[in-house]
C-alpha cells in the first residue's frame, strides 16, 4: 500500500512546475520513503501550488483543523512544504517542488544515504529543451565586470536585486555542503545562498537560515567574486534569492557543463569579449571561468561563445583587463519574468503540466474549499 502511496506522491510532485521525473532504478521513490513519512505523504498529496490556510487543507482530508495545524507545522519544518506568515492572519501553505524547492530545504537534514540517492537521481533532473524556454535560475555578473557603455537593466544587477529587499537570510550552499560531506568539496564558501523577503522569513522559521543586513548580503557577493562563484539567482525580475555557484559541486552547473554549448541554454543577457592587443596570455580566466569557455592559444585567450554563460568572473581578475561583458544581440536576450509566480506558470507549461484549464480547475477547487471549510 505504501509503495502506491509514495508512487502517487511521485507523480503529484511531478506535475509541479519543476518536475520530478520517473527513473527505471526507482531511486525517486528511495527518496520519497527518506524524505517523507506515509503520513507527510498523504499531506501533501493534499496540498497545491495555491496558498492555503489549515482549515482549508483540514477540509479536504476530513481531518480536524487543528490535527492539519500540527502536521503541516511539522512538515514545513522538516523542509517538505512551503508556508508563509502575515502578521494577523492565519499561516498559509502550498506544496513545494523538489527543486529548485525541497531539496535546498534538506541543508539540515543531510546524510550520505540521502546524498547517494540525490546524486543517482541529479542527472535526471535537469531537462535542457525545458531549461532552455524557461530556466529556473539565471545568471547576472559579478560586481564591476560590466563596463560603463553597456547598458545593464536593475534586475540584471546582483547589487541592485539585494538593495531593493528589506529582509535577508544567508544558508549554506547544499551542492558544496553534500561535496563536502562526500570528501569532495572545493573549499569555496560555503555560507552563500541569500534569500529575501517571506523566503528569508521561511528559512529562519524552519531554522536553516541566519539573519544577516544589507551590509551582511552586499559582503556575501563580494566574497563570491573573490571565491570564483557564479551569482545565479531565480528566473525573475523581482528575486527572492540568489545562489552563487560553482562548476564543480552546483547540480544545475555540472549539468550544464556536461553540454556542448551551456552559453545557448543559460538565461544570461551578457557574453565575454576579448581584446587580443593587450591580452598577455597569463591563464587565470581559464581557472576562473565555470564552463570551460576559455583557451589560450598563441599567448591569446579565447572565448567559446556557445560555452560563456557571462557571469563575468574572468572579468572581475584580468590583470591587463582584456575582458569585458557585452551585451548579446537583441534576438538572443532572454526573456526574464517579473515573479517567481509567473515563472512557474511559465515552466508547467512548457513541461505540458499546467494548462491554463488546469490552472482555472486548481483555482476553483480552493475557492470551494475555502467556502466550504469551518472557519
Amino acid at each position: 500500500m505504501n509503495e502506491e502511496l509514495y508512487r502517487r506522491l511521485a507523480k503529484h510532485l511531478d506535475d509541479l512546475p519543476g518536475g520530478f521525473p520517473e527513473t527505471e532504478s526507482g531511486v525517486e521513490i528511495r527518496i520519497l520513503r527518506k524524505l517523507f513519512t506515509p503520513e507527510d505523504a498523504k499531506m501533501a498529496l493534499a496540498l497545491s501550488i495555491i496558498e492555503e490556510e489549515p482549515r482549508v487543507i483540514a477540509w479536504r482530508m476530513g481531518i480536524s483543523t487543528a490535527d492539519a495545524e500540527k502536521r503541516l507545522d511539522e512538515m514545513e519544518k522538516k523542509g517538505l512544504i512551503y508556508g508563509t506568515r502575515k502578521e494577523g492572519q492565519p499561516p498559509r501553505y502550498m506544496a513545494s517542488q523538489f527543486v529548485v524547492g525541497i531539496w535546498e530545504y534538506q541543508i539540515g537534514r543531510l546524510d550520505l544515504e540521502l546524498i547517494g540517492y540525490f546524486e543517482e537521481y541529479a542527472p535526471y533532473l535537469l531537462d535542457s529543451r525545458t531549461w532552455k524556454k524557461t530556466p529556473q535560475l539565471r545568471t547576472v555578473p559579478v560586481g564591476g565586470s560590466v563596463g560603463g557603455d553597456t547598458e545593464i537593466l536593475s534586475y540584471e544587477k546582483a547589487e541592485e536585486l539585494v538593495r531593493a529587499q528589506t529582509k535577508f537570510t544567508v544558508t549554506p550552499c547544499i551542492c558544496r555542503t553534500e561535496m563536502e560531506m562526500m570528501g569532495e568539496g572545493c573549499g569555496k564558501p560555503k555560507e552563500t545562498c541569500l534569500s529575501f523577503g517571506q523566503g528569508a522569513d521561511f528559512y529562519q522559521r524552519i531554522g536553516r537560515g541566519r539573519s544577516i543586513t544589507m551590509e551582511e548580503a552586499l559582503e556575501v557577493l563580494k566574497k563570491a567574486d573573490k571565491a570564483g562563484l557564479v551569482l545565479s539567482p531565480g528566473n525573475e525580475r523581482d528575486a527572492v534569492f540568489i545562489c552563487a555557484c560553482c562548476g564543480c559541486c552546483c547540480g544545475v552547473l555540472k549539468t550544464l557543463k556536461k553540454q556542448p554549448k551551456p552559453g545557448r541554454l543559460v538565461s544570461s543577457p551578457f557574453m565575454a569579449i576579448v581584446d587580443k592587443d593587450p591580452c598577455i596570455g597569463c591563464g587565470i580566466c581559464i581557472r576562473r571561468c565555470q564552463m570551460d569557455a576559455v583557451t589560450v592559444t598563441g599567448k591569446k585567450a579565447i572565448i567559446d561563445e556557445d560555452r560563456c554563460i557571462g557571469c563575468g568572473l574572468c572579468v572581475t581578475t584580468c590583470p591587463v583587463r582584456a575582458i569585458r561583458l557585452m551585451r548579446k544581440t537583441g534576438g538572443e536576450q532572454p526573456y526574464v519574468p517579473k515573479t517567481i509566480t509567473q515563472t512557474f506558470i511559465r515552466l508547467g507549461k512548457d513541461r505540458g503540466k499546467l494548462s491554463n484549464g488546469k490552472l482555472v480547475r486548481m483555482l476553483l477547487r480552493s475557492k470551494a474549499d475555502r467556502f466550504s471549510a469551518p472557519k
